[in-house]
């Protein structure tokens, strides 16, 4: 395996290195991306580099019904949620109500997350 060493003054390098180009609105070439480990380990190796080709992920099976089923499912909620931020009279009940089951053991942390479990209890499945 391969080491990197960085120029003095340079910690570590993070994120896409080198982005594939557009050409007419589509992307050509390969993504060079490097990562960085921030959790404590005794391997000293915390920084790795990934090439990830241009079409490393073709899918190679049709959409099935159950695949499409949970797409649906999914844009539903997502369609729901936006709608109930959106509607005013809503958002002082919701805040209320979030703010009354955020300690519970199995509470929602988030708003975002008590929104979606409303909305997908709402519409069922």
């Amino acid at each position: 395996m391969a080491s990197i060493t960085y120029a003095p003054g340079i910690e570590f390098v993070q994120g896409a290195l080198a982005k594939p180009k557009k050409v007419n609105g589509h992307k050509c070439g390969d993504y060079l991306i490097g990562t960085h480990r921030t959790a404590e380990t005794t391997n000293p190796n915390c920084t790795r580099i990934y090439l990830r080709k241009e079409n490393a992920y073709t899918r190679t099976t049709p959409v099935g019904a159950d695949e499409l089923a949970a797409r649906n499912r999914f844009k539903a909620i997502a369609q729901a949620v936006a709608a109930r931020r959106a509607d005013l009279s809503k958002v002082t009940a919701d805040q209320q109500a979030f703010a009354a089951q955020k300690d519970q053991p199995n509470g929602k942390k988030t708003m975002k997350a008590y929104l979606w479990s409303v909305c997908a209890s709402e519409i069922g499945g």
